[in-house]
């Protein structure tokens, strides 16, 4: 994995005072992402619960990051499958084919399969996506003039493109670790693969995920949930994600007047993801983060897989991701949105045989059963309809 001093910038149409700034804040984050005791193996107690010092690390810092969670055949498998969606997506915002011509993914649906931004920009800085979490916007460099005017930032719903990325979303060490933190009725809320490509990849403006509970009577620091974040190729200083530990913990953070009196997008304190191939990152979806625009030489792909606690959402309206429309979440909409997790551990099951798969209680509990085979594959196409975006 090359780290942030080894990432050479050669892919913007030029080295200014600005990149010479990045750099030095890449540098000195990354030193302190590197001192605060939060990565390392998975590991689990003698009754199969994740280890307490873990979720002492966590619930300090607001993110974690699991070394070497992938084995080699996944993470090709994952590698491979990402590639094949990447070229299989529409030519250009809108399109229903492809740059070879063929029905682009997604094409026969009515979800948008990807979100679009102009290379290096900055799409969401200022704007009303997302109910409007992101409050300010990033900085922009200059891209190469032989860039298209749009490329892919976002893949969403892909674990209906990608058997790997479905059955990476079942991986029993995960979610026993979800289960140790929301109980056994934790609830999946949606999925994403993240693309941040060499000279392309567009910013996350800094942020707080979540929207709806900052006002809510039981509030606590784990309400909005969190995302398991894969690493298909590694995260450094320069494209990953970036974060202000502890403010999970602190309620609704004032972005605007943090980045007004700092005077650039260049929060202090703040520390950047580094994490190798393989690794899975835990981040609470209150902690505030976000990324810069990828100058760097190295790829980032990252597929995001979230949690929430099932009294965080049940009764709760929400919001659609695709259309920031309020949607009211009863029981069955729920019960509809976890079908994937069986679906999920069905297709791992059938994939690694000899690994000890995950036993979600609630479907236990309830007698429904799930095989992988074309009618599931056919069943799972849409799912992300029933997101539980709060």
């Amino acid at each position: 994995m090359s780290t942030t001093s080894e990432a050479v910038l050669a892919v913007v149409s030029d080295f200014g005072p600005h990149e010479q700034a990045m750099q030095g804040y890449f540098r000195e984050g990354e030193a302190r992402a590197m001192a605060l005791g939060n990565r390392g193996p998975i590991r689990f107690t003698d009754e199969g619960r994740l280890h307490p010092d873990f979720l002492a690390a966590y619930e300090r810092v607001g993110f974690y990051v699991f070394e070497n969670v992938l084995g080699t055949v996944e993470l090709a498998e994952l590698r491979a499958e990402f590639h094949e969606m990447v070229e299989r997506l529409p030519s250009a915002p809108g399109s229903r084919l492809d740059s070879k011509g063929r029905p682009a993914l997604g094409a026969g649906g009515d979800l948008p399969v990807a979100m679009w931004a102009k290379p290096l920009g900055d799409p969401f800085g200022g704007t009303a996506i997302a109910n409007g979490r992101h409050a300010v916007k990033m900085f922009e460099p200059t891209p190469s003039s032989e860039l298209p005017e749009q490329v892919p930032l976002i893949i969403t719903g892909p674990l209906q493109y990608s058997d790997a990325a479905l059955r990476l979303s079942a991986h029993p060490q995960l979610l026993t670790i979800a289960e140790t933190i929301y109980g056994e009725d934790f609830v999946p809320f949606t999925e994403a693969v993240i693309i941040k490509k060499p000279g392309e990849g567009a910013s996350f403006s800094w942020h707080q995920d979540g929207t709806t509970h900052w006002g809510a009577e039981h509030w606590d620091h784990a309400i909005h949930g969190f995302n398991f974040m894969a690493q298909l190729y590694g995260s450094t200083a320069a494209n990953g994600v970036w974060y202000l530990p502890g403010t999970h913990a602190t309620g609704k953070v004032d972005l605007k007047s943090m980045i007004a009196a700092t005077g650039s997008d260049r929060l202090p304190h703040a520390v950047p993801l580094i994490a190798k191939a393989g690794d899975v990152a835990i981040s609470n979806r209150q902690v505030v983060h976000g990324s810069f625009a990828n100058t760097s030489a190295d790829w980032r792909v990252t597929v995001n897989v979230g949690f929430h606690r099932r009294r965080s959402v049940l009764g709760v309206t929400g919001f659609y991701a695709h259309d920031n429309k309020p949607v009211p979440y009863d029981a069955e909409r729920i019960r509809k949105r976890c079908e994937i997790i069986g679906y999920a551990i069905a297709a791992r099951q059938q994939r690694f045989p000899d690994e000890i798969p995950y036993v979600y209680r609630p479907h236990l509990q309830s007698g429904e059963r799930y095989r992988w085979d074309e009618a599931a594959r056919a069943a799972v196409q849409g799912y992300n309809r029933n997101d539980l975006v709060i």
